[in-house]
């Protein structure tokens, strides 16, 4: 085939159908029938579609890469909020939470992050999207990683157990981990004092502090969110938070809609690394779903991600009506980090 046919299949709309269709089955698990009702097309076509990229050898550039609607989203989001890094996965139709999209984007770029072996110390935080992630994650040997917990995980409810997601990356990956056997916030400012000069704890926190690669999730300010759930944080504390603008938290961290730090008594209790400790950091969240538009803007606008990981339905929220007004645009601010094409 020459060049020209090349570069002429690869940008007509039947060859983007046939990648979009090719994830859906391979990366996917859709059905066939479900990837016809998905695109609009009839059955067969579906079929010829899937049997296209495979017979050009698309499969494994489609799934090792993006396509172009989502590398132009990425690249967008790139451009408006600074970042270094952004992955955008195709959406799978799931619904209001893409868990199987965003877990098969974040176990991608954990795995190439062990396999590249540049992080010898990984931090982590805690919730429904990272132990997806964890759970997609493919057993690999990591014996010379330590990952660390970023925060406090133990919940004022005895029935609410958080996703331990550093116990499940030990198992899968044979290396050592670090938790922090304190709530995620403490009942005083005082109590949070003594837990912190604890030896034990203290020892965690400096490894935290040490970690070249911090990932995390995204949570919102909301009695339907994880923290709420979860009975880490009380419906009067929620209320104080949406009163004083909170959108999204980063850590046991608020942050309104425009990326200002929300103090309250509930965030100087917070048992977790501080805003300090995060800035200039490689921090990457994994985070999406249409509930998430909001929150996940508000730590975009705070400047701390080098970062993002997200579906296809939840980049097109953020990157709608975005005109360079993100926080790269205002500082004058590069992109945050040293960029590679994986991690």
């Amino acid at each position: 085939m020459k060049l020209s046919d090349i570069s002429a299949a690869t940008s007509d709309d039947e060859a983007s159908l046939a990648a979009r269709a090719a994830w859906l089955y391979f990366a996917g698990g859709k059905t066939q029938s479900e990837i016809a009702k998905r695109l609009n097309v009839p059955s067969t076509k579906a079929h010829r579609l899937i049997a296209r990229a495979n017979r050009e050898g698309w499969i494994r550039v489609f799934v090792d890469g993006p396509v172009a609607e989502c590398v132009a989203l990425e690249e967008a989001l790139k451009t408006a909020y600074g970042l270094g890094y952004c992955e955008v996965t195709p959406d799978l139709d799931e619904g209001p939470l893409p868990l199987k999209a965003l877990a098969i984007g974040g176990a991608r770029y954990l795995r190439n992050a062990l396999e590249q072996r540049e992080h010898k110390i990984i931090g982590i935080g805690h919730g429904r999207t990272l132990a997806a992630a964890v759970e997609h994650l493919p057993h690999c040997q990591a014996p010379d990683v330590q990952f660390v917990s970023l925060l406090g995980g133990l919940t004022r409810k005895f029935a609410a157990n958080p996703f331990d997601v550093i116990h499940r990356l030990a198992e899968r990956t044979a290396a050592e981990a670090y938790l922090m056997p304190v709530p995620a916030f403490a009942n005083s400012v005082r109590d949070k004092s003594v837990l912190l000069s604890q030896v034990g704890i203290a020892d965690v926190l400096q490894l935290a502090r040490k970690a070249s690669l911090l990932i995390v999730g995204i949570g919102e300010v909301e009695a339907t969110g994880f923290l709420a759930g979860s009975g880490m944080i009380r419906p009067n504390e929620l209320a104080e938070l949406k009163r004083a603008g909170g959108s999204g938290e980063l850590l046991g961290h608020f942050f309104t809609e425009d990326g200002k730090p929300v103090e309250t008594d509930l965030t100087a209790r917070a048992l977790s690394l501080g805003i300090d400790d995060l800035k200039d950091r490689r921090v990457l969240a994994i985070a999406g779903g249409r509930s998430k538009i909001s929150p996940i803007r508000s730590i975009l606008n705070s400047g701390l991600l080098y970062g993002l990981i997200t579906d296809e339905v939840t980049a097109r929220g953020l990157a709608r009506d975005q005109t360079g007004s993100g926080p790269a645009t205002r500082s004058g601010r590069k992109s945050r980090g040293k960029h590679h094409a994986n991690t």
